[in-house]
């Protein structure tokens, strides 16, 4: 590095290192000017200032500096390893990967760069590269335990993991025998460990044991090497030695679900789906008995039983349980035991438990089976517990009045509202849901938890601009949204796009979705860092397993809900362009006008104040060592210029890609896929979502609704001209016979047949009224028949519930909208509207007649304050028309419950 340069010079260009390394950039920078004022064609000196500009956040000129300097040195192997290090700072990754490879080709042995290239090819997953970087610098640097490590982990992603284990032996056998010193156990026994699970991911157990049992007091990790240990023995079949550890394991800490499914194991007792045999039942009764006389303390060997026990042997062990944590008052009883509903009968037998309680407790004061009296909140608690049971069970009514009743006997218990809140959510009033939400929030303004339960509960109702108000209040002072976004407020952004996306808002909404989608992509480039940090420290498990992480990182379900969002607002905006005539004639009212006005005022001037920010910072912001602090300004808060995408289709693509890489299994990927691909229109990548959705359920209702639009839509296009088509028809017609629902039946017919394989659905026989309203408009009548045909039949749901309403409420909503905006049937609409709010008689949608809206209307707006404070605190509105952007605010406000 600046060999060509007189010894003052070149001195000079290792101060400029030095100072890009320390960070000191203002240094590096006056010592790269005094070496370019002597001379100016230097390409090295001018590829080290642009890659110090670069730090300073001037990056235009820092590229240009960098290709000037390497036009004007093309064979200098820095000139390349800086703008290979430019391109990294940019994230891009496969650019910055050619620069390393022209360096090498300079300077093959050069190890800062095989070391940088190797941290590239680990991020970009070039795993075939990445072996043959690590095994080069190990070759140059045989004494450096890093490369060693680094070439182990290369192979072992690389799956060839015998090859992993041979470089960790010989890296062994490089070291002393009193290895490892004080300072480096730890190191050297994470180390031992990871050689450890090698050898049983290859299948080399007995050698794995012997190895943990030979290198266990260099081992620092007790715990993990005993864990290890006992994973060893089951897998070897030694399972008595392994009910020994377990039981060993257990004493240590008895409330560790793993332990017990372990020792389970090694006594022959365990299933995956849960079901046992009536004497495997005793068994495990018998051994958790046992358990309990040793591990009284313990709260899981009492909970664990009750997954396996039936009748009254569950009902005694049951009552066991739960009677100390209703005396103790545990909030999250509920929640514990809502896994035991699924299974058929336990949900009666809780509920007769529980209303036996409270009638012992009302009358004697007491349990049944005890004489001492229990303390007044043990009432509460069962209120509290029988409100969530009945909601679960989808009786409302009943639900709320176990919660008012608690209410009335405690109003001070903030988790009463809470529940409240979600019972009036799931009974469909939101807007109640809401208040109540933000009554709990009122009663403890510190507790952040219910802060967000009420933002979300607001999002709920498209109150967006009070959740946001309300979602500040625990961000840091100043630009408080993007604080929202910088702390990668994920289930915020999520629910606050739907909301958007529901009142319409499309450029908002795709906003907050792919803010969420931003954040996934700062999650994959956040593990650039760990590629070296974890060789040096040795955390080797935790690297593989966090690389494998990252490698299913997408098909995460808010990553998801995201996409599918960003899909859905394409697909919307494709459908409605926002140029559409329809449109064009809307906005000739002078109203419509001057609201876009506004609109495009308000957008005009957060652009200035944006550049003013800039303009500030740029002559204040910049710190000692030259960095600029600019605090990064949204030039499109809401998402306009989202909304001026010349092709919607291929940016839904995009995701649509991601989705059917990550989440292949979700119904919902190829619903997306069907409905982009016939816009397309691409029938071939079309008829692959229907054969997807067939495979994953051919009975679900949007299935039968793409099977049939999509051959009513080949049957109605003209006949193939091109060589293109005629392959496409030709495949569409060769495939046709293997789908079993329409082997040798008209589309009609398959769709009676439907109907006559699912006719006690209420959304199977909406699914076959649209489809027979789309392959002949003159049935309307018989397909709103069909619909209006239905029964709300009372009936039990898996067993487990008990006797509920068939119909949900959401599957309502969906069935007016359906007669409303499909059919065009608005007679129809309205009486499906009467039906359904006397089923939901809390719906705010179907304006039912115990639902707030009503009520308010009823009551003309009571403007009664709550009894622990409301949504219109001084706190959070300060004035009385701060937030009518929703329209609903008022209703909100002076809501009466």
């Amino acid at each position: 590095m600046g060999a060509s340069l007189p010894p003052k010079e070149a001195n000079l260009f290792k101060l400029i290192v030095k100072s890009y390394e320390t960070k000191q950039y203002k240094k590096g920078l006056k010592a790269a000017d005094a070496i370019l004022k002597k001379f100016p064609d230097h390409g090295e000196t001018l590829s080290m200032k642009g890659l110090t500009l670069n730090c300073m956040d001037r990056k235009s000129e820092a590229y240009e500096l960098v290709r000037l300097g390497l036009k004007n040195d093309v064979k200098s192997h820095v000139c390349w390893h800086v703008y290979g290090l430019l391109y990294r700072s940019d994230r891009e990754y496969r650019e910055a990967i050619k620069c390393y490879r022209n360096a090498l080709r300079i300077d093959p042995d050069n190890i800062e760069i095989l070391r940088d290239l190797s941290l590239l090819q680990a991020q970009m997953r070039d795993l075939t590269g990445f072996v043959e970087t690590r095994q080069q610098l190990l070759t140059l640097k045989p004494n450096h335990r890093m490369n060693w490590i680094g070439f182990a982990v290369a192979n072992h992603l690389c799956s060839n993991v015998a090859k992993a284990v041979e470089i960790l032996e010989a890296y062994e056998g490089t070291l002393e025998d009193d290895y490892p010193p004080d300072n480096e156990r730890c190191e050297h026994g994470e180390m031992l460990l990871y050689k450890i699970s090698l050898l049983e991911e290859c299948g080399f157990l007995e050698r794995a044991l012997e190895e943990l049992h030979k290198k266990e007091p260099k081992i620092v990790d007790k715990l993990t090497s005993k864990e290890q240990e006992v994973s060893l023995l089951v897998k070897l079949g030694r399972l008595e030695e392994g009910a020994n550890h377990y039981r060993a394991l257990l004493a240590m800490n008895p409330d560790n679900y793993r332990y017990y499914e372990g020792l389970q194991k090694c006594f022959g007792l365990y299933s995956e789906n849960g079901k046992y045999s009536s004497d495997e039942i005793d068994l495990l009764d018998a051994l958790y008995k046992s358990l309990a006389e040793q591990f009284t303390w313990s709260s899981a060997v009492k909970r664990i039983p009750l997954d396996f026990l039936q009748g009254d042997k569950f009902c005694a062990a049951a009552a066991n349980y739960i009677k100390p944590l209703l005396t103790k008052g545990v909030p999250s009883l509920f929640s514990d035991l809502s896994p035991l509903y699924d299974q058929p009968g336990k949900a009666e037998i809780l509920e007769q438990l529980i209303l036996e309680l409270e009638h012992s407790i009302s009358g004697d004061g007491g349990y049944p089976d005890r004489t001492e009296k229990e303390p007044p909140s043990t009432l509460l608690w069962i209120l509290f517990f029988l409100a969530q049971h009945y909601d679960r069970r989808g009786q409302y009514d009943i639900a709320l009045s176990k919660i008012d009743e608690a209410i009335q006997h405690t109003p001070t218990v903030i988790d009463l509202y809470s529940v409240k809140s979600r019972i009036l959510k799931h009974a469909g009033d939101l807007v109640a849901a809401a208040s109540l939400a933000d009554e709990a929030r009122c009663m403890d303004l510190a507790d952040r938890y219910i802060n967000s339960e009420s933002v979300k509960r607001m999002l709920q109702a498209d109150q967006v601009a009070l959740a946001e108000k309300i979602a500040v209040l625990f961000t840091k002072d100043g630009d408080q949204h993007n604080n929202l976004h910088d702390m990668q407020c994920m289930w915020y952004e999520l629910a606050s796009g739907e909301s958007y996306f529901r009142q319409g808002d499309l450029g908002r909404a795709l906003k907050k979705f792919l803010a969420v989608e931003k954040h996934y992509a700062d999650i994959t480039e956040d593990q650039f860092d760990f590629h070296s940090y974890c060789l040096r420290k040795m955390t080797l498990r935790a690297y593989v397993d966090m690389l494998r992480f990252q490698d299913r990182l997408h098909s995460h379900a808010y990553f998801h809900k995201a996409a599918a969002g960003a899909i859905r607002c394409y697909l919307k905006l494709y459908d409605s362009p926002l140029n559409s005539p329809a449109e064009v004639e809307d906005n000739t009212s002078k109203a419509t006008q001057k609201k876009k006005m506004k609109k495009q005022r308000k957008a005009e001037r957060a652009k200035k104040e944006a550049e003013e920010k800039i303009e500030g910072s740029s002559a204040s912001g910049t710190s000692k060592s030259g960095k600029r602090h600019i605090k990064p300004v949204d030039p499109d808060p809401y998402g306009e210029n989202l909304l001026k995408t010349d092709d919607p289709l291929s940016e839904a693509t995009k995701y649509l890609k991601l989705l059917q890489k990550n989440s292949s299994d979700s119904l919902e990927t190829h619903l997306l896929s069907f409905e982009v691909n016939m816009r397309k229109p691409k029938i071939l990548l079309a008829f692959q979502a229907v054969k997807q959705l067939l495979r994953l359920d051919a009975d679900n209702p949007d299935s039968h609704c793409c099977l049939i639009k999509f051959f009513h839509k080949v049957s109605s296009m003209p006949a193939p001209v091109s060589d293109a088509e005629k392959l496409v028809w030709s495949v569409l017609e060769a495939e046709r016979p293997s789908i079993s629902q329409l082997q040798e039946k008209t589309l009609s017919e398959a769709n009676k047949i439907f109907l006559g394989n699912h006719e006690d659905s209420l959304m199977h026989r909406a699914a076959v009224a649209e489809m027979l309203y789309t392959l002949d408009p003159t049935k309307k009548l018989e397909a709103v028949k069909i619909i209006e045909d239905s029964s709300n039949k009372v009936v039990p749901t898996n067993g487990a519930l008990g006797l509920v309403m068939e119909w949900k409420l959401k599957d309502c909503i969906a069935v007016h909208k359906l007669l409303d905006n499909v059919l065009i049937d608005t007679d129809a609409a309205l009486r499906w509207k009467v039906r359904c709010a006397e089923y939901f008689p809390y719906s705010i949608y179907f304006e039912g007649s115990r639902s707030s809206a009503v009520n308010n209307s009823l009551n003309n707006l009571d403007t009664e304050t709550p009894l622990n404070g409301g949504a219109n605190g001084p706190d959070i509105i300060q004035s009385g028309n701060a937030f009518t952007s929703n329209g609903k605010l008022e209703a909100f406000k002076n809501l009466k419950i």
